[in-house]
């Protein structure tokens, strides 16, 4: 299938717009419900996380367990958004890596493909199994391409993203559905989101997500190995100094 976004000039027809549209437009089920509109507001307070740390600087521990990392970023973000993560990762020892796609712009089946042959060139260049830090949609692509090449993947560890519960259990499946051209709850590849990988999984999220409905980003027992409670908003996941932190035990303990 074509990797057609909303950003492509041959989706600029009117009948592909009012298919998009519709999809924005569709109802929402009652059991799926996204943070509270304060939460969602507070987000927009994200340039706020460089000037707290200044105040509080993370102290970055080295590594005595160096390992490859691919970072793979969120719904509609590039990789340079987690450029701040990849270098208390570096600073630490370990060798972190961007996913080669530029902007997340949805799990099409076309990126899925990308994404695995990136996972196997790092692999290949490596010569050991990669960990998959995945930050909101990154994160559910992180478990999928795990479920596909657990001999590739060292652990899985996911921030803030929604694979349990509804997909639509978030405040941005609207504009998902607009951008990427098919339903949130409908991927283009045959999966079931919910499932662990058979790696190592732990999921980080938080009470402060105003993005991601913590449960859907927590997840159930089955569903992961650990879950992990942090005190970020969802922008926080790759800007605060508690995430990171938490990111490099979990390397640690790979």
């Amino acid at each position: 299938m074509a990797d057609r976004t909303l950003f492509d000039p041959e989706v600029f027809n009117r009948t592909e717009l009012s298919r998009r549209w519709s999809l924005a437009k569709e109802p929402c089920p009652d059991e799926a419900r996204g943070p509270r509109a304060a939460l969602l507001a507070q987000e927009m307070l994200w340039p706020l996380y460089p000037v707290k740390r200044v105040f509080g600087k993370l102290a970055v521990t080295p590594t005595a367990n160096p390992r490859t990392v691919m970072l793979l970023p969120g719904f509609g973000a590039h990789p340079v958004r987690m450029r701040w993560m990849a270098r208390q990762l570096e600073a630490a020892g370990h060798t972190a890596k961007r996913w080669g796609l530029g902007f997340n712009l949805g799990a099409t089946a076309q990126r899925f493909a990308k994404v695995e042959q990136r996972l196997s060139e790092l692999y290949g260049r490596a010569g050991e199994p990669i960990v998959l830090v995945g930050w909101s949609l990154g994160g559910v692509m992180a478990r999928e391409i795990a479920k596909q090449h657990p001999d590739k993947v060292a652990k899985v560890i996911t921030m803030g993203s929604p694979f349990s519960g509804s997909a639509r259990a978030n405040n941005g499946w609207r504009a998902y559905q607009a951008i990427a051209g098919h339903r949130v709850d409908e991927p283009e590849i045959d999966t079931e989101i919910a499932a662990k990988p058979p790696v190592e999984t732990v999921a980080m999220w938080s009470p402060r997500d105003g993005i991601v409905n913590p449960r859907s980003a927590s997840g159930r027992p089955g569903e992961r190995d650990r879950s992990i409670a942090l005190r970020c908003s969802h922008m926080g996941f790759v800007l605060s100094a508690e995430a990171v932190s938490a990111v490099l035990v979990e390397l640690d303990r790979v």
